[in-house]
């Protein structure tokens, strides 16, 4: 996932923004960094999204767990 992508990334909850917390990067074929592992974290509310292989998973909490890996 692309660094300025957090520009436009909402919390599904509250709509407030979202923080990136333990941030793995990766050199992307253009050169550039790219985030591949991290967790987004509201600033307001304090839920935790994963990110994982540069997809970040913004599902609610409760239906999460339900969707196949």
């Amino acid at each position: 996932m692309k660094e300025s992508l957090l520009e436009i990334l909402c919390c599904p909850l509250d709509k407030h923004e979202l923080e990136l917390e333990d941030a793995e990067y990766e050199t992307g074929e253009d050169d550039s960094e790219e985030i591949i592992d991290g967790t987004l974290v509201c600033e307001e509310c304090g839920e935790r999204y994963p990110l994982e292989d540069g997809i970040p998973n913004l599902l609610p909490p409760d239906m999460r767990e339900e969707s196949p890996a």
